[in-house]
């Protein structure tokens, strides 16, 4: 069992870096919304983490109460397979609905120009943007106070597919030991590698000169969380 054990771990460890890595909804959202809300590197990181634990260990309690009642592999793949779903159009909504919410807050911050005229004087002008107003203020404090939240729980929903059958195998052998060790091993890989890919993205988009397409860093992020939904559910990445 040692040997079988000692492959499992690596095949764990392995399968937790390649599933991260080649899944972009693992690190891509935190990214964008890093950079819409400017959330320091230590919201960042904290952020993903908390994500990367709940999306870790909510398979981990399903593969768990898999084991206890003896059901199947492909029994508890099934329900892996629904949660992947729902988790996708959550994501896609989640994305659209930001999307469109960054348009209108672009647009409305555009800035214009007011000319006003008087009796006793040639007139005069001046530029500004509705969003500087005071309301707006709460509005977007509102927005990125509620968008980590919507995130951990689309990250609670997803599943980790190949996170089952590993689990199941050291059961199989009645290996309490293994299926910890295991659980903990493609969990720390994971969130490791969620980590590392969205700070030094972070770190990048930091220092990206946007220009006039700073407004639009919301529907931006919106819209890129959309499509990485769609990748998810009809690309099936």
């Amino acid at each position: 069992m040692r040997g079988e054990l000692a492959t499992l771990i690596v095949t764990a460890a392995s399968i937790g870096f390649l599933h991260t890595l080649f899944g972009p909804d693992h690190y891509l959202p935190f990214i964008v919304m890093a950079k819409s809300g400017k959330w320091s590197m230590f919201k960042t990181g904290g952020i993903t983490a908390l994500c990367g634990f709940g999306h870790v260990l909510s398979s981990v309690l399903l593969g768990l109460i898999g084991i206890a009642l003896g059901l199947a592999v492909t029994r508890v793949e099934a329900v892996e397979s629904f949660r992947g779903n729902v988790a996708a159009w959550f994501l896609i909504a989640f994305g659209l609905v930001y999307c469109i919410w960054g348009v209108r807050r672009a647009v409305k911050g555009r800035p214009h120009t007011h000319r006003h005229a008087h009796a006793d004087e040639a007139g005069h002008a001046h530029t500004h943007t509705h969003t500087d107003e005071h309301a707006h203020v709460h509005h977007e404090e509102g927005a990125r106070n509620v968008t980590p939240w919507v995130l951990f729980v689309i990250f609670v929903l997803g599943p980790c597919e190949p996170l089952i059958p590993l689990l199941m195998y050291p059961a199989a052998k009645s290996s309490a030991f293994g299926v910890a060790l295991v659980t903990a091993v493609f969990g720390a890989v994971t969130i490791m590698t969620m980590l590392a890919v969205v700070m030094v993205a972070s770190l990048g988009m930091n220092v990206l000169p946007l220009g006039r397409l700073e407004r639009y860093t919301h529907a931006l992020a919106g819209g890129t969380i959309a499509l990485c939904g769609m990748a998810i559910q009809f690309l099936g990445l």
